[in-house]
């Protein structure tokens, strides 16, 4: 007796629907496998960020270590710096007259997704509604970033098959959006504690600040 068509799809989706799954775990894992085990990192960024009017692009040197510390050095302007020393999180751009200073533990900083590629993690305990999609460099990895539902409508990391993360698009509630790709990805670079220190330069005072986009 020949099986209806109705039949012989249904049957197929329910076959295929846990080698999907299957797959999207495995990406996940590569992901998560690929970062867990390093202790610092170094790479290349371009950033661009538009919004409110604005259409800004900006590159420079991004360095992270373990526990949660990182760096921003901004190629242009030459000397802006956001710097996250495990404790507070800096900001300072050359010729302000004050540098900002935020808790860690208060940080709403579109760069806060980034602190999970150099600690203990899982992509699946730190996102909702995750999905994996084919992309040219290897895979999507879309997800909301737990905590930060009221800000951010979507994260979106490219990854390679191996699980190297090589751009990231983070969707605004309100419409704006900021893309960073990273390249010249150096792992386990030598990087010193006193990378992650700021020292406000004479004349510029420190205020409580909330974090700039």
């Amino acid at each position: 007796m020949r099986s209806s068509p109705k039949l012989s799809l249904a049957l197929l989706l329910v076959l295929c629907a846990p080698l999907d799954a299957q797959s999207d775990t495995s990406i996940l894992r590569k992901v998560d496998d690929h970062y867990n085990h390093l202790t610092s990192l170094r790479t290349h960024y371009r950033e661009r960020y538009t919004g409110m009017g604005m259409d800004r692009a900006e590159e420079g040197t991004l360095v992270l270590k373990k526990p949660g510390r990182m760096r921003w050095s901004y190629a242009q302007p030459v000397g802006k710096i956001f710097v996250l020393d495990g404790k507070f999180a800096w900001f300072y751009t050359p010729g302000d007259s004050q540098a900002q200073r935020i808790p860690a533990k208060q940080l709403d900083d579109l760069r806060s997704p980034l602190r999970f590629l150099l600690g203990h993690t899982q992509l699946s305990k730190e996102l909702e509604h995750i999905t994996v999609t084919p992309d040219p460099a290897g895979f999507s990895i879309a997800g909301v970033p737990k905590g930060m539902a009221q800000r951010l409508k979507l994260l979106t990391l490219v990854v390679t098959p191996t699980g190297a993360i090589q751009q990231m698009r983070l969707e605004e509630v309100d419409g704006a959006i900021t893309e960073f790709a990273f390249s010249d990805m150096q792992e386990n670079a030598p990087v010193k504690d006193s990378d992650f220190l700021f020292t406000p330069p004479d004349g510029v005072t420190i205020i409580e600040g909330i974090s700039p986009i």
